[in-house]
């Protein structure tokens, strides 16, 4: 039963918003799940971050730690790349 004075141009319109409402869920979902690109912007830590890390966790020693460290100190380039 249709109200008096509505004619498929109602229907047709309740058609296209339903379509937009559709739309702007399957956006919302997909903007949800697909990773962030503020996260692609998060630096690698560097060698001697790595080091440190392995150090502190006990993963080496303390004479492997200062020889690497001492290799790191003498292969650092002054200036990096993309800075």
């Amino acid at each position: 039963m249709m109200f008096p004075g509505m004619g498929g141009w109602m229907m047709a319109a309740s058609g296209i918003f339903l379509l937009l409402i559709i739309g702007l869920a399957v956006v919302a979902v997909v903007a949800l799940l697909r990773p962030s690109r503020a996260g692609s912007s998060i630096s690698r830590p560097s060698a001697k971050e790595l080091l440190d890390q392995r150090y502190a966790r006990g993963e080496i020693d303390d004479e492997e730690y200062y020889r690497r460290l001492s290799v790191l100190d003498s292969t650092e380039p002054t200036t990096r790349l993309g800075d």
